[in-house]
């Protein structure tokens, strides 16, 4: 990926590669043309990418209504895009790939699909699968809700095929207890303080960093364990994604103090690193705030 490219071409390189049959179980290795960042955290920042994308759409307008999304409608009732242009490029396929792919490599997952389509995804009858009216993104047609799956076959079969593609398929037909794994309910991937608080592993006065004093390290981690305390599930998981690539909890999240200016992070080792100069919390904070939304996924 050339991060020297517009947003749209670095689309349009993303989709090239899925659209072509690749040995999808091989290991994943991920260069950021025209950036220094290497290792395990690039691999992250892909894959954090491709699901990006999914759910909140493309850049690309793919079917001539500007942004394009593949998945529309309500949390944990999206449905496949009713759009002939899409289903016609071959779209839905495409994205089952990337589906399948992030999912073998453990990465973040798209959030929200309507159960009725998952169980038709998976083979259940049609006739069977239960519809509710937030399963209709369009607020005209909720009164003939039984179109909801009928008019998304075709992307749905699509789907299906790019998760065939990746040979994922067989694990999630003879285990239905994995499918949730791949595509959870929106409600189910909201990060609580308590989440990330039981993770952290906080600097020791015996350890190899900068020669901090205690009042000082003790200062700066009360920051942080604020900060976490008091942030909503959103910006937990912009910190999440800054601190160690993706929307994924690791077993251990590390806290290094550091005499840098900004918070920075290694991804590929789950670190951040948290300058020591900070006095009040305001100023830590607006530090903090700033880095997330502004360095994406940190150093890798």
């Amino acid at each position: 990926m050339d991060v020297r490219d517009s947003e749209e071409d670095r689309e349009r390189e993303l989709l090239l590669f899925y659209k072509q049959q690749q040995e999808w179980a091989c290991p994943l290795h991920c260069t950021l043309v025209g950036d220094v960042a290497i290792g395990e955290g690039v691999m992250r920042y892909f894959m954090t990418t491709i699901i990006s994308k999914l759910q909140f759409g493309f850049s690309l307008d793919l079917g001539g209504m500007g942004r394009t999304l593949l998945f529309e409608g309500e949390p944990d009732h999206l449905v496949p895009a009713a759009s002939e242009a899409l289903t016609e490029s071959n779209l839905f396929r495409v994205a089952g790939r990337m589906l399948a792919h992030t999912f073998l490599h453990d990465g973040p997952h798209v959030t929200g699909l309507s159960p009725a389509v998952i169980h038709v995804l998976f083979n259940g009858d049609p006739e069977m699968a239960t519809v509710v009216t937030e399963d209709c993104p369009d607020l005209h047609i909720r009164s003939i809700i039984e179109l909801v799956v009928g008019r998304t076959m075709r992307q749905i079969k699509q789907l299906r095929k790019g998760l065939k593609d990746v040979m994922v398929w067989p694990l999630l037909t003879s285990r239905p207890d994995v499918v949730p794994l791949l595509f959870p309910k929106m409600a189910d991937m909201q990060f609580t303080p308590q989440m990330l608080l039981e993770k952290i592993t906080w600097p020791v006065e015996d350890s190899d960093d900068e020669d901090f004093d205690l009042d000082t390290t003790c200062r700066i981690t009360g920051f942080l364990r604020m900060f976490i305390e008091t942030a909503s599930s959103g910006t937990l998981a912009q910190l999440l994604t800054f601190w160690v690539g993706w929307e994924m909890l690791p077993p251990e999240l590390r806290v290094e103090i550091s005499g840098g200016t900004l918070p920075t992070s290694s991804t590929c080792f789950e670190t951040l690193k948290l300058p020591a100069h900070f006095k009040i919390y305001m100023d830590f904070e607006k530090a903090l705030v700033a880095a997330i939304k502004s360095t994406g996924f940190g150093l890798v």
